[in-house]
């Protein structure tokens, strides 16, 4: 009988062996071919970024090297400059440094790209590169030198030593903080290098966003967290619920230029809840005490109201909640959520900078969200200004088959992030709708956009 079995079993197990051999020499293969291939595409990106970093010094000489006057070559560099730190940037992103400390060059770059393309998009015959834009990229030439001084030494340890970028990966999601890695070591002490460089005057033309709102209207006395309580419950109507305790107030960023308090409030003390769904939070600036954004993240399972209703709810919100004279120019539903996007209307001149975004519950007609912090920020006093180009000039600009459909004089951000007032033509081409704004000061096009289909049930 044992002999039976065994003539049976011996053969089975040996298959079954030889298969699970086989099967795990089938997968260490396919591993190995998944782990070579990603060593390539690191190391490709790796070798793409200094030779884009070098090219990249190499045009700000070039740039740097061209008559003053020379307006289409400064421009024709400083388009390379953009398109060179853009490929740096995806290419350091192709790189496993997720958790290594590379923060800084990153944002070197970005604001490298961000100075070069604000530069060259503008008409340097009428304002050519100033004194502190030609100092801020004779230092940028300096640093990019510099840079790339390190970037070549990791280089040439990567080839004489055969390195490897899996190895890279697997040190810095290891635990032990000590591993030596010459790679690590060397984007560390370029990150370094970096950090230590004084600020750059980046120009007007690149001025932060954070700088500009620091002259925003979100400016007044400082409120305290009882105030801010009280704000939230004015906001959403509950007179009902007991003082200090339904409203969690936190502070934020105390020491910085634009400190904020978050009200948490439990939805189920909502008076037009019962529901006890997830909790409302708003944040309010604490100069001033002005609403940033309030969202009520409760679950929509229907929809009962159309388009048109939705809207009008979100303008009775509006108004009600102090929010005069706004018109709305987007729509997008999501989840059955409305969301519609309104922007101020002074004089008969829409103001897109000055926007707030509203979310409706299609099922009731709810307000469940509100972002207002780009009306908060907004110049409140910022003149409108006249048109020098008048409607007819600024329409024989257009596409002569653009069918038009409207017009409004609107003041938008251009690609400097200058407000500038321009006639807003919409209109019908090739099957999509437009719209297309022009310079009422230089009669040309400042920006065309395309009006996504449901935008249309709004305008």
């Amino acid at each position: 009988m044992y002999k039976r079995l065994s003539a049976v079993m011996f053969p089975l197990c040996a298959l079954l062996l030889a298969g699970a051999v086989f099967w795990g020499y089938q997968e260490h293969q396919e591993k190995n071919a998944v782990l070579i291939k990603a060593e390539n595409q690191y190391q490709r990106a790796f070798h793409d970024l200094t030779n884009h970093m070098g090219s990249l010094q190499e045009q700000l000489g070039k740039t740097l090297a061209v008559n003053s006057a020379s307006y289409r070559m400064q421009r024709k560099g400083l388009v390379n400059v953009w398109r060179l730190t853009s490929q740096a940037q995806n290419e350091v992103n192709q790189l496993p440094l997720t958790l290594l400390p590379f923060n800084q060059t990153e944002n070197f770059l970005t604001r490298i790209s961000d100075f070069a393309y604000r530069t060259s998009v503008r008409d340097l015959t009428k304002e050519p590169l100033s004194d502190k834009e030609t100092q801020t990229m004779q230092s940028l030439y300096a640093k990019a030198a510099d840079i790339n001084k390190e970037l070549g030494k990791v280089q040439d340890a990567v080839l004489s030593d055969h390195l490897r970028w899996m190895d890279v990966e697997v040190a810095i999601a290891s635990a032990d903080q000590t591993v030596d890695n010459s790679i690590i070591d060397g984007f560390k002490t370029v990150d370094k290098k970096v950090s230590s460089y004084p600020e750059n005057d980046w120009g007007p033309s690149s001025a932060s966003q954070h700088l500009q709102r620091a002259h925003g209207n979100a400016s007044g006395p400082r409120i305290s967290p009882e105030e801010a309580r009280r704000k939230a419950r004015e906001f959403l109507g509950v007179s009902a619920m007991s003082t200090g305790r339904d409203i969690m107030i936190a502070e934020n960023g105390a020491k910085t230029d634009h400190p904020t308090y978050t009200a948490t409030i439990n939805a189920a003390n909502h008076a037009s809840k019962g529901d006890g769904k997830p909790q409302i939070v708003m944040d309010f600036t604490a100069n001033g005490g002005k609403l940033l954004w309030f969202m009520n993240p409760r679950v929509v399972k229907t929809r009962s109201l159309s388009v048109g209703a939705a809207k009008q709810k979100a303008i009775e919100f509006l108004k009600a909640k102090g929010y005069d004279s706004m018109t709305p120019v987007t729509y997008d539903e999501y989840d059955h959520v409305a969301v519609f996007t309104f922007v101020a209307e002074k004089n008969d001149v829409l103001v897109y900078p000055d926007k707030v975004t509203v979310r409706i519950a299609l099922d009731n007609g709810e307000a469940v969200g509100l972002q207002a912090a780009d009306h908060v920020y907004h110049e409140a006093g910022l003149a409108v200004g006249r048109a020098n180009v008048d409607e007819v000039k600024a329409k024989s600009v257009l596409h002569p088959k653009l069918q038009v459909t409207g017009h409004h004089l609107a003041v938008i951000e251009n690609d400097e992030d200058k407000e500038v007032l321009c006639h807003e033509y919409t209109g019908k081409i090739n099957g999509a709708q437009y719209r297309i704004y022009i310079n009422a000061d230089t009669g040309i096009e400042e920006k065309v956009e395309q009006i996504p289909d449901s935008a249309r049930a709004i305008l």
